[in-house]
């Protein structure tokens, strides 16, 4: 340990317990076993281990808090991961405290830390898609809190994860545009910073792949957001207007998308068939209602709730668990060319 600051996590490794159970130990939190507290609190002195300004703020009793962060409340999706962790928070007696980041990485850090002087037991969050440095995580981890990453996850922390098969998802929209008579589909994408970001592009490659379909160089556009979309689509209809397809990374931009197509006078689907992911209600009050993978959001946040509240419950040192949940692909008018 010479030269190196001694952290909760060095104490949980020596000691074969989880940093949990040593940061409740440190708290002298009434759960923890009698001997397991002594032996921490006897290891982190004979270490010199001194807690960080964080982490003294966290030396207090369970606050029976939980942080939520996400990148918009206002967004069907995430609004729904929120109420699936609220549901599974609530029953078993704990609050959770919101705070969203506007995809800014500065506002996700700021959050941290707020959150973290709230005295929180444990994170559950979906990461901006900004977020290039992750030494806000890792602080966390070192001190010793839960976190469980929804949707978009951080691979540099140890850190349990609820994710949907966004490949799958994305195969499964792009080959059912294929089955109704597409032949030139254009992917709108997201951040490729991203986990979902690159699965969603490779599951529409891989469909294109497996059904023979050409794929140019303008197939894939960096285009994630309702606005973007109306701008661009109209710009490479111009130039390419043989497209028959639109696959968008999330219902918004399909939805500009539907609407950009309608302003140069083409028709949804039999000019250009669209399909969304996500599922979120504007799906299907789109005019025509849009198909759509659905992403699950209330059940991810139900997940994520349980996979935290054990993680904070447990001694137990286990390892960092991932659930995977599967995708629906659910078709609608915008997709249905007339054979």
């Amino acid at each position: 340990m010479r030269g190196h600051q001694v952290t909760i996590k060095d104490i949980a490794k020596i000691l074969h317990i989880s940093p949990s159970t040593v940061s409740r130990a440190l708290k002298d939190h009434p759960d923890i076993n009698p001997q397991t507290k002594k032996n921490v609190q006897e290891l982190a002195k004979k270490l010199h281990y001194k807690p960080n300004q964080i982490a003294l703020n966290l030396l207090q009793k369970e606050s029976k808090l939980i942080g939520v962060i996400v990148p918009e409340i206002i967004h069907y999706f995430f609004s729904t991961i929120i109420s699936g962790i609220e549901k599974i928070a609530n029953e078993s007696g704990y609050h959770i405290i919101i705070a969203q980041s506007n995809e800014s990485y500065h506002k996700e850090v700021e959050n941290i830390q707020a959150l973290l002087s709230s005295n929180i037991d444990g994170f559950i969050i979906t990461m901006a898609k900004t977020t290039l440095n992750f030494d806000h995580f890792k602080n966390v981890e070192e001190i010793g809190v839960p976190m469980v990453f929804v949707d978009r996850a951080c691979d540099k922390v140890t850190a349990d994860k609820v994710l949907v098969d966004d490949f799958d998802g994305a195969y499964k929209a792009t080959k059912h545009l294929i089955d109704n008579g597409c032949k030139n589909i254009i992917h709108l994408a997201g951040p490729q910073n991203l986990d979902i970001g690159i699965q969603r592009k490779e599951g529409f490659l891989a469909a294109l792949n497996d059904s023979n379909i050409s794929i140019g160089d303008y197939s894939i556009q960096i285009c994630d957001t309702h606005d973007h979309a109306l701008k661009l689509i109209p710009e490479i209809l111009s130039r390419h207007n043989n497209i028959d397809g639109i696959f968008a990374v999330n219902d918004l931009t399909a939805i500009g998308a539907m609407k950009a197509v309608k302003s140069i006078n083409k028709k949804v689907p039999d000019d250009i068939a669209i399909s969304g992911f996500t599922n979120s209600f504007i799906s299907y009050i789109a005019d025509p209602e849009l198909t759509t993978v659905d992403q699950k959001g209330f059940e991810m946040g139900q997940h994520a709730a349980r996979m935290l509240l054990k993680r904070m419950q447990s001694d137990e040192n286990y390892g960092p668990v991932t659930t995977i949940l599967n995708t629906d692909l659910i078709i609608r008018k915008s997709s249905l060319k007339k054979k």
